[in-house]
C-alpha cells in the first residue's frame, strides 16, 4: 500500500524536476522531501531516481509510478469532493419505503423541505404495507421505512431496527352519509355489531378483529381492500362501515361519507424504522428530522 502523501510528493517532484524545487512548491525542507521519496522506495522496492550528473531521471518503475500518480491522485480529488458533498448534504440518495397513507400525506410534505434546503439529496420512494416494509429495511432494500403499529396486537419489531416515533393517528369510523349513527358526534364501536364491514390491510384487519373482540362481537366483513379509495367509494353506497386512519381522511374524504370518532378511543402509533449505523449517515438523518418536523404539524391525527 503506498502512502497518498508520499505519491502527491513524488508526483511534485516529477513536475518540478528536483527535489528541492518540489520542497519550494510543497513548503517542505528539502531533507523532508528526501525522506518521503526513500519511504516510497521502499514501499515500492525499488529506486525510483536515478542520479545524473546534478540532476536525476526516473527508473523504469519512476516512469510506471508516474504514469499512475496523476491517475491516483485526480481519483483521491474525486473521492475526496464526492465525500464532502456527502457529508454537507450536496448530494446523496436516501431510500423510504412507507404505506400508502404516509406516502399521500407526511412523504410529500416533507420531501417537499428537504428538496428547498438541500436539493441536491434524491430520495426514491417505495411501498410497502408492514409488516413487509420493515422485513425490507433488514434486507437492505431501503434506508427508512414508515410503518404503523397497533397498541393491543403486540407487533414484534426486528430488534436490529431503531424506531423514532412519528405520531399517533387515531381511528375513525366511516359511515354512509344519512346512516342513523351518523348524527352523534362519537360511536361506540359496540353500536356497529350488527353492521357489514369494509377491512383494509392485513395488519389493519388484525386490529378491526381483535378491538371487535373486545367489544364482545366478530365483525361481518363484506369486503377487503387496502386501496383507501376503494374503501371510501364502497362506504358511499352503503356497502358497509369501515375503520380508517385519520390520516387518510387528510387526502381522502368521499362527499357522501361521514368519519365519527370512535369510543373507546383507538388509535394506531406511526414510526420511521432506520438500521442504526444509518443514524450517522448527514442524508438519512435529514430526511428523518424533515419527517419529525411534519409529523409533529399534522393537523386532525
Amino acid at each position: 500500500m503506498f502512502d497518498s502523501r508520499h505519491i502527491k510528493t513524488f508526483h511534485e517532484v516529477v513536475r518540478a524536476g528536483s527535489y528541492s524545487a518540489a520542497a519550494r512548491a510543497l513548503g517542505y525542507t528539502q531533507p523532508a522531501i528526501t525522506q518521503q521519496m526513500k519511504a516510497l522506495e521502499r514501499d515500492v522496492g525499488t529506486p525510483l531516481f536515478i542520479r545524473v550528473g546534478r540532476g536525476m531521471r526516473l527508473t523504469e518503475a519512476g516512469e510506471a509510478l508516474s504514469r499512475h500518480a496523476a491517475v491516483i491522485l485526480d481519483s483521491m480529488s474525486a473521492a475526496q469532493q464526492q465525500m464532502s458533498a456527502l457529508t454537507r448534504l450536496r448530494a446523496g440518495r436516501v431510500r423510504v419505503c412507507a404505506f400508502p397513507s404516509a406516502n399521500a400525506t407526511l412523504i410529500p410534505e416533507a420531501m417537499a423541505r428537504l428538496a428547498a434546503a438541500h436539493p441536491g439529496v434524491r430520495v426514491d420512494l417505495l411501498e410497502s404495507e408492514p409488516p413487509a416494509s420493515l422485513q425490507r429495511l433488514v434486507r437492505g432494500e431501503c434506508d427508512i421505512t414508515l410503518a404503523f403499529t397497533y397498541p393491543g396486537l403486540h407487533e414484534e419489531v426486528p430488534e436490529e431496527l431503531v424506531e423514532i416515533p412519528l405520531l399517533e393517528d387515531q381511528l375513525t369510523v366511516l359511515l354512509p352519509t344519512g346512516h342513523p349513527l351518523a348524527r352523534r358526534r362519537a360511536v361506540q364501536l359496540a353500536d356497529l355489531a350488527e353492521e357489514r364491514w369494509i377491512a383494509g390491510c392485513l395488519r389493519c384487519r388484525a386490529n378491526l378483529l381483535h378491538e371487535c373482540a373486545e367489544q364482545g362481537f366478530a365483525p361481518d366483513i363484506a369486503f377487503t381492500t387496502d386501496d383507501n379509495l376503494v374503501v371510501q367509494s364502497l362506504v358511499a353506497e352503503g356497502l358497509g362501515v369501515a375503520m380508517i386512519p385519520a390520516l387518510v381522511l387528510n387526502f381522502l374524504c368521499h362527499r357522501k361519507v361521514t368519519g365519527r370518532s370512535l369510543q373507546p378511543a383507538s388509535r394506531r402509533q406511526i414510526s420511521a424504522y432506520v438500521l442504526r449505523e444509518h443514524l450517522r449517515i448527514p442524508a438519512t438523518a435529514r430526511v428523518l428530522d424533515e419527517l419529525k418536523s411534519v409529523a409533529a404539524n399534522k393537523v386532525g391525527c
